[in-house]
């Protein structure tokens, strides 16, 4: 509790529209508090309900200390269970993905059906009592072809997110898609670097060659809230509302989440070398039109998402450890769309590959001076970092709220 209570007090004396201190980027115990506080208590996503398309298929996640399982039941519902046998704890399913037709622990052959409920058990007796020791299961939520997880025994309010995020992303029909490409990358830096450098294009210059020819690294564009001045915006949104895509800048009270729509640079159309679909089918039928820019999606702390006409990128933050991050990137397209045929795999990837492999060089430099002990907390950029101070806002909100929350009355700072 007296570690808990200083990060508290840690967090009252940061000051405002400053980097955090270097505990928040490379204690172990800051690490524990994040994941406690943090990813064990918010909406997590983990991936898209088109990786689970039949009764069976399942992706697996560790996330921390928990294994989870999300799979799709005989009914077609998508469930996420603690991935661990009610017998002894062996985890049922050790492939990131796959397709069962029970869910049998390989220990010793406890099986389970698709919905959690304990089915055969050999040997363990008259007494026995099945139905007490069903799988442990985990808050579950779709939306528009993303699959979320919560792992509190009271998950927070996701009919909001929903509500607000919904009618941005069904038009792109993402329920409906595929994944044509993924990679997963560990980064040598903690997970709020990784935000951190996901919420400004301040470096975007001078380290992303391939993304800056077509992505705008105007601070007004990619600030928290936007310039709902600027021409080219506007001339997006007129656009975009005329096909029935909402496109204004739609952010949560908390700003824990927002979309919006962004103009692409020089009459762009995709993330590629050339600016040209890297798709020749469109990801929707119905969103089939050019000039609509980028569809911007982030939710802390969890993930972040561009949506074009052609195709669509996610992004899954995981952290493994106070200085180490998982982040895993999935390219979306039409699911009849071909490889060699609709779209060429290095077109449609090279840009966030090599944009990717930049950030990770980036966020593992800033963790090396952050981890010297003459390293002291630097101010932000108003202009260019307008971004990052509202992620740090929101990071030291959520964690005090939470830290005072479990600290006894009696012993919390003033």
């Amino acid at each position: 509790m007296d570690m808990r209570n200083d990060v508290v007090a840690n967090l009252y004396r940061q000051n405002a529209g400053f980097s955090l201190d270097r505990s928040f980027y490379a204690a172990e115990e800051v690490h524990q508090l994040d994941l406690d506080a943090v990813f064990y208590r918010e909406w997590l996503f983990v991936g898209h309900e088109c990786e689970l398309p039949d009764s069976g298929s399942y992706l697996t996640l560790q996330l921390g200390d928990y294994p989870l399982l999300i799979v799709r039941d005989a009914s077609g519902t998508l469930r996420a269970f603690h991935n661990a046998c009610r017998h002894r704890g062996s985890r049922l399913c050790s492939a990131d993905r796959g397709k069962v037709a029970k869910l049998v622990c390989p220990y010793h052959q406890w099986t389970y059906e698709l919905d959690g409920r304990l089915l055969f058990a050999r040997d363990m007796g008259p007494e026995f009592e099945a139905e007490r020791f069903g799988l442990k299961p985990v808050h579950c939520e779709t939306l528009a072809g993303y699959v979320f997880v919560c792992l509190a025994e009271a998950p927070p309010d996701f009919a909001s997110f929903r509500a607000m995020a919904e009618p941005y992303l069904a038009p792109h029909g993402l329920a409906d898609a595929k994944v044509a490409y993924e990679t997963t990358i560990v980064e040598k830096g903690n997970w709020k670097l990784v935000w951190e450098n996901n919420r400004e294009c301040y470096h975007c210059a001078g380290n992303h060659p391939e993304l800056c020819r077509t992505f705008p690294d105007t601070p007004t564009l990619t600030s928290p809230t936007g310039d709902v001045a600027d021409p080219a915006v506007l001339r997006l949104w007129e656009r975009c509302r005329s096909l029935a895509l909402p496109s204004g800048f739609a952010t949560s009270a908390d700003a824990q989440y927002r979309l919006t729509r962004l103009p692409l640079l020089r009459d762009a159309e995709s993330y590629t070398l050339s600016g040209k679909r890297a798709v020749k089918r469109p990801l929707s039928a119905s969103v089939d039109a050019s000039d609509i820019g980028a569809l911007l999606l982030y939710h802390y702390p969890s993930t972040w998402n561009h949506v074009l006409v052609d195709h669509a990128v996610s992004f899954r933050v995981v952290p493994l450890g106070p200085q180490e991050t998982a982040v895993t990137t999935k390219w979306l397209v039409h699911k009849d769309a071909v490889e060699g045929v609709d779209y060429d795999r290095k077109t449609l990837t090279e840009v966030w590959e090599a944009t990717n492999d930049q950030d990770r060089q980036v966020v593992e430099e800033n963790q090396r001076g952050i981890n010297s002990p003459a390293y002291e907390p630097g101010p932000y950029s108003p202009v260019h970092e307008a971004g990052v101070i509202q992620f740090v806002d929101w990071y030291r909100s959520i964690l005090e709220q939470r830290l005072r929350e479990d600290v006894p009355a009696a012993t919390r700072v003033a």
